[in-house]
Formats: structure tokens, sequence, C-alpha cells
């Protein structure tokens, strides 16, 4: 059994991804927790997030969990959801440009208006629903088809500075990164909570990562 700590920064309703979690593996330990103790001893963690970056990076810098953040992403299974994605790049083109933890080097930017398909109909922003994902080669991927369709809600998105750490990529209407991959880092835009059989699968496999892709 091991401990997985589900960041809690006092934003978003936490209760789905924790009951995705336990769902996944029911041996493993759930915890959503904002003690940095706690976090820091957890074997795995996840950094799950909503709203608006400006608010998420204010609660993580007041309450000192961005430090912490930044400690256990570099040194155990580490899982980032949604905002909780964004945040590790280098700074978000919303609310003026707000700087985030720069654990991956990047930009994190709008889609932009007006946004048409390749029929010159205008698509909605947020980006909301079911989407297909194409993934390149991660262990998190594994039992999961290739461009499998998961649940997407959000009006930004990741431009990583090194295009070698874009583990998938989903069209809307051009590709964009959806999941990055960084040692023993993953984050996807998505939210595999909500992405039935194939989020939990997802889940799972990194409940059971090592942290390792070689």
């Amino acid at each position: 059994m091991s401990s997985v700590a589900v960041i809690d920064y006092g934003m978003g309703n936490l209760h789905s991804i924790a009951k995705a979690l336990q769902h996944a593996s029911p041996e493993n330990e759930v915890c959503v927790t904002s003690s940095p103790e706690a976090i820091m001893n957890a074997d795995r963690v996840v950094f799950p997030g909503v709203g608006a970056i400006r608010d998420c990076m204010m609660a993580l810098n007041q309450s000192g969990l961005a430090d912490i953040i930044k400690a256990v992403a570099l040194t155990k299974p580490f899982l980032g959801i949604c905002l909780g994605m964004q945040a590790l790049l280098t700074d978000n083109e919303e609310n003026n440009h707000t700087k985030t933890l720069n654990i991956i080097p990047g930009h994190v930017v709008r889609f932009s208006e007006p946004l048409l398909d390749n029929d010159g109909k205008r698509l909605k922003i947020p980006h909301m629903g079911w989407n297909q994902v194409h993934q390149k080669p991660h262990p998190l991927w594994e039992g999961i088809p290739q461009d499998s369709r998961f649940y997407f809600v959000h009006s930004y998105y990741g431009k990583p500075d090194k295009p070698a750490v874009i583990a998938g990529t989903s069209e809307y209407p051009t590709a964009f990164a959806c999941a990055l991959a960084q040692d023993n880092l993953f984050a996807v835009q998505f939210h595999p909570e909500k992405s039935q059989a194939v989020g939990l699968q997802l889940l799972k496999n990194f409940l059971y990562w090592d942290g390792r892709f070689d």
C-alpha cells in the first residue's frame, strides 16, 4: 500500500478526484490535505486545480504550498490536473501574465478569438467536452488506446519551451499540448476523474508508477 496526497489549497471540490483515485486502486491510502508535512511524506502527490490562476497562485504562495509543490514535483511521482498542469509552467496570460511555478519552462496562453474550425464555424471558448488525445510513449498511457477521448474544460492551454516534454496532444481546432511529462512528473489538461474508463486507467497507472521514464 502507498499513500497519495491530493493537494488542497482551498479552491474547488476535490471529492471527485479523491473518489476516483480510491476507486482506481482501493489498496492505496488517499488523503486530501493542505498539510506540508503530509504532502512531503506521501509516496505520491496529485495537484488538481480549477478557477483563475491568479487566485490559485495567491493561495499557494500565502500558504507556503508553492515551495512544497516545487520540492515534491522533483522528487516523487507527481500528477498535475487541469489548472494544476498550467500552474507548473512559467507564466499564464490570464490575469495580466500571472507568474506561476516555473517547474516546466513555458507559457500558458488563451485560445485565440475568433476560433474557427476548418469549415469556418466558430468554436466556443472554453473548450468543453470530450476530445481525442494523441499519445506519445509514456508509462501512464499503458492500457489506454491511442486517440481515446478525455473530458476537457478550459480556455487556456500550455506551450512548453521544449517540445520533448509534450506527452499528449489534442486538437481545437489545431493541435495543442494536453499532457506534459518531465522526469517523475506527469500533468494533463483534461480531467481524468471525469473521463470514465480511460481516465480511471490513467489514474491507476499513476498509482503504480515508480516515477521513472527511461
